[in-house]
């Protein structure tokens, strides 16, 4: 079993938050990233386009549009990208000419209601997750609000067969394979963990906690080329949401009903943390938040980390420091 770390909160006094640099892309909310062995970067927008960014010579190409609303992207071993459409389900686009086909939009009769994030395993299992039966992507925060701990993670082999591995998650949102491939994880970001199913072995099918009470709200998650399990932290850790999840059912209703002013909301930052096998923390790391905030994907590659955004018509990209101090206590 993996070793479960609280990561609590921490101050970060006397620390300096990183700086970024922004790349426009043309659509709203650049969610993941992706980024290819040519180390061209691919993200996809609310509008349903799916771009691919040049770093070499700056450039942005439109290359497909799946028609719905693009989340979490991955390889598969074809060399197409699977894309966790939160309207249409899970695709696979070609990066060439662009054509997209629909792989599942259902399990055991449920439709998928937030396709959202994924992990590709060799053999061409996809893991993903649907991160709400109540609420689409566009009230995420009132399932977050009313803590209907639907969301599910799912697996697609590669005959087309589509299960339920593990329900009753709290938002299920980013996937990512262990970086010894014996496990699936999976993060709540409504109760700021992250779950471990193991996947070989004798245990295999066995659920655990991997990382719990993290310092913000887990998002993606993604195999970095560093071997280490990269997650973003798409806002700190908000109390008041935390004594809404613990009241009482009126409570939570009556917030969702309410406006969206009046209900708890992502503070503006952009954190993201580096995981070791048995969970200990690699890299704790803190951009500046001034020009672009809210990461909700992110990519290591290369030294870099490459930053998606659920609210941002842009991506971003920031140096990971060779010595990167973890906040302090």
């Amino acid at each position: 079993m993996s070793a479960v770390r609280n990561l609590r909160e921490r101050g970060h006094l006397g620390r300096r938050p990183l700086p970024l640099t922004v790349i426009p892309v043309p659509g709203p909310g650049a969610e993941d990233v992706l980024v290819g062995e040519d180390g061209r970067v691919w993200t996809g927008t609310a509008d349903g386009g799916l771009h691919v960014h040049d770093p070499g010579d700056g450039s942005v190409t439109t290359v497909s549009n799946t028609r719905g609303r693009p989340m979490g992207l991955e390889w598969l071993p074809d060399g197409r990208i699977v894309v966790c459409d939160a309207r249409r389900g899970l695709l696979a686009v070609d990066p060439v000419d662009g054509a997209v086909e629909v792989l599942a939009t259902q399990a055991e009769g449920r439709r998928f209601l937030v396709t959202n994030n994924a992990a590709v395993a060799p053999d061409g299992t996809v893991w993903f997750t649907d991160s709400s039966a109540f609420y689409d992507i566009d009230a995420w925060r009132d399932d977050l609000i009313a803590h209907t701990r639907s969301g599910r993670l799912l697996r697609r082999t590669a005959d087309g067969a589509v299960e339920t591995v593990l329900g009753g998650l709290a938002f299920a949102n980013g996937v990512a394979l262990s970086p010894s491939g014996d496990a699936v994880l999976v993060a709540e970001s409504a109760t700021r963990r992250i779950c471990r199913v193991a996947t070989d072995g004798e245990g295999a099918g066995s659920v655990s906690a991997w990382v719990e009470d993290l310092p913000g709200h887990p998002d993606n998650m993604a195999l970095g080329s560093d071997g280490l399990v990269w997650v973003t932290l798409a806002a700190p850790a908000d109390p008041t949401l935390r004594v809404l999840q613990r009241g009482p059912d009126l409570l939570r209703r009556l917030v969702v009903r309410a406006p969206e002013r009046l209900k708890p909301g992502p503070r503006r930052s952009v954190r993201v943390m580096a995981l070791t096998e048995d969970a200990q923390v690699a890299h704790d790391l803190e951009f500046d938040p001034t020009a672009w905030h809210f990461a909700t994907g992110v990519r290591e590659h290369g030294g870099r980390v490459w930053l998606g955004s659920l609210l941002e018509p842009a991506i971003a990209v920031g140096e990971v420091p060779a010595s990167a101090p973890h906040a302090r206590s």
